[in-house]
């Protein structure tokens, strides 16, 4: 038998993981993201898929993240219909962020037809909510340790990664007529020290390594937000304005909650109202609870909701809500995705908030390059935001130690626990020079064969097995 792997995404980029494994008769493919950032790559989204989609018979998902399987929609309403593999939290997530998807996509083509702002006379979604519950029937879920059979030579095993609520590094063994060879998918792989997660789970050997590299070349260590979260929160509060916070629904949204309660609780900010205006940052909320055994320590939702009670949390859940809350002068955050300001509600706030020099906007992790985010850290001083150039006036902060992307440090320590040489490894999911840098250091560091895979470009990994 011979395996061979192709880049469909996240080659030479962060976003669009899809990889394309061909074992003998058996195809399946690893993730199914759609891509983000610059439009080069978002066009890559409405080509037509590299493949028959009929031809690969199932799929197998690291995490819920959009990058991973934001194209799972189109994959099946182009005719895919094999099961989908992933752990039980990422089943439960992948129907929130599917679903949050498919209704933004609408929204923003009818948006755009609206008000002209498109090339197409009638823009259309990429899919559409109807499309994303096709999806749904085809998920098949498991635990970590679990050791799950695709095919009659192929199993994995999902270890939790730290990154994401039921992230996962994943072994692939692939039984040939001679030997079983092992690929290693890392996924997104998590900081040492979430404040929620388990650290990642430590591989000892692998023939094949794909191993992302979103921080392979920065370090970024870990730093107790606290500290930062205090500094920028009682500032803006008083220059008499809002904090708001654009952020990931799913895990970041959680995470920056949990610090800011514990600092209301200290006295150590104000104790102001906390709007969480994201539909799917409040159900991904409750998953959170219901998944306890796949966190550090259990999520404390009835805190939540006893708080809730008493106005400090406030679940922002309808558009008229939302709307409101551009009426709020001073003394209150506002927390809302999506976390790289490429679209949802938060568009509407970072409209109104951006004019004002009271206000602060907080990126609290990794913006990637094209995205709005990404543009305003790198200081430009306006933002197209529904066709309009806005002006930048308000305040601008940046906390790094929310992201979670292991760093350099632990990328490398996390790469230091394989016994033996991977027969090649692959650096997936970065960008630019940081990306052949990482691959570069890796080679040097272990003397590991390492190749950076360029955009649909095609590897024989095995032959004859």
């Amino acid at each position: 038998m011979d395996v061979r792997v192709k880049f469909l995404g996240a080659a030479e980029s962060v976003t669009g993981s899809r990889y394309l494994v061909d074992a003998g008769d058996f195809r399946f493919l690893f993730d199914c993201g759609l891509f983000q950032g610059l439009k080069d790559l978002r066009l890559r989204n409405w080509e037509e898929f590299p493949v028959d989609p009929t031809t690969i018979q199932c799929v197998v998902l690291s995490h819920a993240h959009i990058d991973h399987i934001g194209y799972l929609p189109k994959l099946v309403k182009e005719g895919f219909d094999g099961p989908i593999y992933c752990t039980h939290p990422t089943a439960d997530l992948a129907e929130l962020m599917l679903l949050d998807s498919a209704k933004l996509q609408e929204e923003e083509a009818e948006f755009a037809e609206k008000k002209g702002y498109s090339k197409h006379e009638h823009p259309k979604p990429l899919y559409t909510v109807e499309d994303a519950n096709a999806v749904f029937p085809l998920l098949k879920s498991y635990g970590y340790g679990e050791r799950i059979r695709i095919h009659d030579k192929v199993e994995i095993i999902y270890h939790d990664a730290g990154h994401l609520l039921g992230s996962a590094i994943t072994e692939v063994f692939i039984t040939g007529d001679s030997q079983t060879k092992k690929l290693v998918f890392s996924g997104d792989i998590g900081r040492e020290t979430s404040a929620m997660l388990h650290p990642p789970t430590a591989i000892t050997e692998a023939d094949v390594l794909f191993v992302e590299s979103t921080y392979g070349n920065k370090e970024n260590p870990y730093d107790d937000p606290t500290d930062d979260f205090t500094r920028i929160a009682n500032e803006t509060f008083d220059r008499g304005g809002v904090l708001l916070i654009p952020a990931f629904a799913v895990g970041r949204t959680q995470g920056i909650l949990y610090y800011l309660r514990q600092l209301m609780k200290e006295d150590k900010i104000m104790d102001v109202p906390v709007y969480v205006d994201s539909p799917m940052a409040i159900s991904a909320t409750y998953l959170f609870f219901k998944h306890p055994k796949f966190l550090k320590k259990e999520f404390n939702l009835h805190e939540f909701v006893k708080e809730a009670e008493t106005n400090m949390l406030v679940f922002v859940r309808s558009n008229e809500h939302s709307k409101t809350l551009n009426e709020i002068k001073k003394n209150a955050i506002i927390i809302s995705s999506s976390g790289m300001l490429t679209g949802g509600r938060i568009l509407h706030h970072l409209y109104h908030r951006l004019k004002r020099a009271q206000d602060t906007v907080l990126l609290a992790g990794f913006q990637a390059e094209g995205t709005r985010g990404r543009r305003l850290l790198d200081g430009e001083k306006t933002i197209k935001i529904f066709g309009e150039d806005v002006l930048v006036k308000c305040k601008l902060e940046y906390i790094s130690s929310m992201s979670g992307h292991a760093d350099k440090g632990e990328l490398f320590r996390w790469l230091k626990n394989f016994k033996d040489s991977p027969k090649i490894t692959f650096t997936t999911h970065g960008e630019g020079t940081d990306l052949h840098a990482y691959a570069k250091n890796i080679r040097e560091t272990f003397g590991w064969n390492v190749t950076v895979p360029k955009y649909l470009e095609s590897f024989e990994v095995f032959q004859g097995i």
